[in-house]
């Protein structure tokens, strides 16, 4: 790898295969959240900037070889760049782990993931056909549907999950032959930072693969209007996703968003007819809750349970969330890490508040912690929070709080479950928890979400797609379906034996 951020202070720009100050020369602090110090320093590039990159982007994919290169050269290229996050894991878990305030463990999770997504996109274009063949009814005629690439690909990106959701996009963005230029998060943009050091190793030509620190109201504004941008991929808000589709409209862009979620959990009460089914129901509902302080799109931050064993499941999951150990990631033995920034703190706060006011009952935490030696006074930690009787005209329960607060609702019947759990303008997804076997198929059939768990939550395929329903979004990630998305769809027809059609006098 590249030197560490510190040393590669401002130079974080990378344009047509230089690393490159903002042509402004401003710069921006990255903030580790465990103690609110500075750790990094990257360029806070703007739209001149952008348009640098684009440009390098849209020459490189004009004129240069990337686009015609066979798939098997391309996923060649995706293997060894799946080998190098491998070779770095460890230096890129830490990174992640303190730019984003997750545990290490998350974060060597999340770059085995990372590989994992490059490796899938090679082994899917690799195994291709060359073209679906079309019965055109006549042996003088060869008709064939072949797949090509976009263009140049604005790739936009969350601060939660930096590298993992970069991969998403970045990996089925140059299997399928695209340039494009990446604009991570302002708050946690090092480890994509490093992505592009390791696509330059793996031998990605200059200019392919192009990325812009800097925020989103100039960078990200101006790839979603660039001429020269044939998409636009979009992970983040609702509120910012329908301002990048706004901004696109005008050129007719190709536009992906996969944006928030509000997501339910749905316990029935056969799911906790053992005490062992009951615990794995309770633990399963901490991690659908509080992995990453909650600050996870898919979380099951609404825990919709059997009236019948509510109070018990209630009182022991708050029991349980009272014992998470929260800490500094790099900490052994921590559990949670802080919340990403002071100001999502603050969020989470405002929304707890809300609820105690409208009526909800608070089982555990609902206060930043006392500090200690692994969790300092500065950072901004938040305790994993409970809200029990909780109702659909509460905003905890209507909106997205990315933090780690769980809200209870109950039920009597399936009916009122699943009217429950799709009562919601988002449909991201959704966990159901039952012993039934033909519940579990009918309850999962009628949820309108984009992923449903049975019996599990937060779990991944690289081969499934990945997407919402509702104002989740309109896009997909992951899967043949997420390869799709980069691509132009062409059909050629070959006339053999052509002949005159003599439809008009001449």
């Amino acid at each position: 790898m590249a030197d560490t951020p510190e040393l590669q202070a401002r130079k974080t720009i990378h344009a047509d295969g230089e690393w490159l100050e903002a042509v402004s020369g401003a710069t921006r602090e990255i903030i580790d959240p465990a103690d609110a110090l500075p750790f990094a320093l990257v360029a806070e590039g703007d739209e001149k900037d952008t348009d640098l990159a684009v440009a390098a982007a849209r020459q490189a994919f004009d004129h240069g070889d990337w686009p015609r290169t066979p798939a098997a050269e391309r996923a060649a290229l995706l293997r060894r760049v799946a080998d190098l996050l491998v070779r770095d894991r460890e230096e890129l878990g830490l990174l992640e782990s303190r730019d984003a305030g997750k545990t290490l463990e998350e974060g060597r999770v999340d770059i085995d993931c990372v590989a994992d997504a490059f490796r899938y996109f090679a082994d899917l274009v690799a195994a291709e056909a060359p073209g679906r063949v079309v019965d055109a009814g006549s042996p003088d005629i060869h008709s064939v549907v072949v797949h090509e690439p976009l263009g140049v690909c604005a790739l936009i990106t969350p601060w939660n999950y930096p590298l993992l959701q970069a991969s998403w996009k970045i990996a089925p963005a140059l299997a399928a032959g695209n340039t494009f230029v990446v604009k991570p998060s302002e708050i946690t943009p090092l480890t994509t930072v490093a992505l592009i050091d390791l696509l330059t190793e793996a031998g990605l030509p200059a200019g392919v693969a192009n990325i812009v620190t800097g925020p989103g109201h100039s960078v990200g504004a101006r790839l979603a209007e660039h001429p020269d941008v044939d998409l636009v991929s979009f992970t983040g808000g609702l509120v910012s996703g329908t301002k990048v589709a706004q901004a696109a409209a005008p050129g007719v862009k190709k536009v992906a968003l996969e944006l928030g979620g509000k997501n339910p959990n749905v316990v029935f009460a056969d799911a906790c007819a053992t005490e062992e089914a009951f615990d794995t129901a309770v633990d399963q509902a901490l991690n659908a809750a509080f992995i990453h302080s909650g600050q996870v799109c898919s979380a099951g931050a609404r825990l919709i349970v059997e009236e019948s064993v509510r109070d018990r499941f209630v009182a022991e999951l708050a029991r349980r969330a009272d014992r998470i150990r929260l800490g500094r990631g790099t900490e052994d033995g921590v559990e949670c890490g802080p919340l990403v920034s002071e100001q999502q703190r603050a969020k989470v706060e405002s929304y707890v508040e809300s609820a105690l006011a409208e009526g909800a009952v608070l089982r555990s935490g609902g206060k930043r912690p006392a500090p200690s030696a692994e969790r300092p006074a500065a950072g901004y930690f938040y305790e994993p929070t409970v809200l029990d009787h909780c109702h659909r005209e509460m905003r905890v329960v209507r909106e997205e709080v990315f933090g780690p607060v769980l809200t209870v609702e109950t039920f009597r019947t399936e009916d009122e479950a699943v009217a429950l759990a799709n009562d919601t303008e988002y449909g991201l997804a959704g966990g159901v928890w039952t012993a039934d076997a033909g519940r579990a198929r009918r309850v999962a059939g009628r949820l309108r979400h984009g992923t449903v768990w049975i019996n599990d939550f937060h779990p991944y395929l690289p081969q499934a797609e990945w997407g919402g329903f509702g104002k989740s979004g309109t896009g997909r990630e992951l899967g043949p379906a997420g390869l799709a998305e980069y691509r132009e769809t062409k059909h050629v027809y070959q006339n053999l034996a052509p002949k005159p059609v003599r439809w008009f006098a001449g």
